[in-house]
């Protein structure tokens, strides 16, 4: 079975942040990563952060005004890391 690219990105994202109560199929391509949605934080955007860097070789600047709107929900986090992995 074939798992698209969003798909995949559900499971990095519940995956590197240990979300035990979290299933992929629970979770849609709308899913707000914060707030309403999975409800993440700042210390959670960090790890996140870092789990791209080291799995898709991607380095998020602190810095980067439109970092907030690619970490919007799951869509815009997949098009970012498909966009810019290495």
């Amino acid at each position: 079975m074939s798992v698209n690219f969003e798909d995949e990105v559900k499971i990095f994202i519940i995956e590197a942040l240990g979300l035990e109560d979290v299933r992929p199929e629970n979770i849609t391509g709308d899913t707000h990563l914060f707030g309403e949605g999975l409800g993440l934080d700042s210390i959670d955007a960090l790890e996140l952060g870092m789990a791209i860097h080291k799995k898709y070789g991607i380095r998020i600047e602190s810095g980067d005004k439109s970092i907030r709107q690619h970490f919007r929900t799951v869509t815009t986090l997949s098009k970012f890391i498909d966009a810019n992995k290495k």
